[in-house]
């Protein structure tokens, strides 16, 4: 019915352009066919709204989609500030937004398991392919001179390599930042590994930047370092890391019972599972456009290549917009896997236009 009403809207305007009759349209051979291409034209999935969340690389997949949605499906895509939070709870009650391309899902599982079962959402897909990364790190180019550096009992066993900054009698492991709720896990973890035992003092950074700080000054200087980190971020893009092995594995279901719990009388060894990243859309956008839809069950960034782009965005203080014309003109050879090949021609129009 829709698209009868486009081509007969289409169909009113060139007769009132050409200043005919409907009864003189009628025997107008051009007027149809013309009618039919401006319908073609038509958005096909209507207007879509995505979460643009507040950090960098959430920013970035949320101007990627709208360009692919905008240019390879028709969408009338429109960005809409959101957080993990806010963002999950409206679509979840409100229906909006359609789409939220980077939700750390474990901070709202239950909620989000919820939404999904009552149709009212979708887990298209990974975000990020490894998905969110916690581990104790040291730099690649210790391992590269030690590679028993990429183990906990190699580390211990060149302890006197990483020179704590205030005491000279001790070694120094960079903690997580006091109020963080990764300074449980980090501290948990430091207990499980007897790290305290083979020399090691807890050290706490104080802030974000001051332990990313840390790891870029011991990079400039060549020096040890060894404690946590995350990813995605710009800093694992700058600085190449070596994540320490534990020897342990994963012991997902010990982790969320003692390790992240400050009351962790016994804390074991394991190594962080990963935090599930995933892109979230409401069933009524699922639903309404699934080739739109289908696009996001393929969309996914792995931490190494998104790391690098947000070291990029960092050296050129660019914002999502930038750095998402800055990965469509780089790296066809990813985003073109996401799209069939008529929503590829598309798409690399647009990109030749930017």
């Amino acid at each position: 019915m829709r698209n009868k009403m486009l081509v007969l809207m289409s169909s009113f305007f060139l007769l009132s352009a050409c200043g005919e009759s409907a009864d003189t349209a009628k025997t107008t051979p051009e007027a149809a066919p013309a009618a039919t291409e401006m319908a073609e034209a038509a958005p096909s999935c209507g207007k879509v709204t995505i979460a643009e969340m507040n950090w960098s690389s959430a920013a970035l997949m949320a101007n990627v989609d709208q360009f692919i949605l905008k240019h390879g499906y028709g969408c009338d895509a429109q960005l809409v500030t959101g957080d993990t939070m806010p963002t999950g709870t409206s679509m979840i009650e409100k229906g909006e937004p359609d789409v939220a391309p980077e939700m750390w899902s474990n901070s709202l599982r239950e909620a989000l398991d919820k939404g999904v079962a009552e149709k009212r959402l979708r887990y298209a897909g990974d975000s990020l392919s490894d998905g969110g990364e916690e581990a104790f790190w040291v730099p690649q180019y210790l391992t590269e001179k030690y590679p028993e550096l990429a183990t906990i009992e190699g580390v211990k066993k060149h302890v006197a390599m990483f020179k704590h900054p205030e005491d000279p009698d001790k070694s120094m492991f960079m903690g997580c930042p006091a109020g963080w709720n990764c300074q449980i896990s980090a501290g948990n973890l430091y207990r499980a590994l007897k790290l305290e035992d083979a020399g090691f003092a807890l050290v706490d950074p104080g802030s974000g930047a001051a332990l990313s700080g840390s790891i870029a000054k011991a990079y400039e200087r060549q020096e040890a370092w060894f404690g946590y980190y995350w990813a995605p971020t710009a800093v694992l893009g700058k600085y190449k890391m070596t994540k320490v092995d534990f020897g342990s594995g994963v012991d997902e279901a010990h982790f969320k019972a003692c390790i992240t719990n400050a009351d962790c009388a016994e804390p074991k060894p394991t190594m962080y599972p990963p935090s599930s990243v995933q892109t979230v859309t409401t069933e009524s956008f699922a639903s309404k456009s699934p080739a739109a839809y289908d696009y996001f069950t393929k969309r996914s960034f792995g931490n190494a290549q998104m790391n690098e782009l947000l070291a990029w965005m960092e050296d050129n203080q660019a914002d999502g917009t930038v750095a998402a014309e800055y990965f469509m003109k780089n790296n066809r050879d990813n985003w073109s896997q996401w799209l069939t090949a008529d929503v590829v021609a598309k798409v690399d129009a647009a990109v030749a236009k930017l």
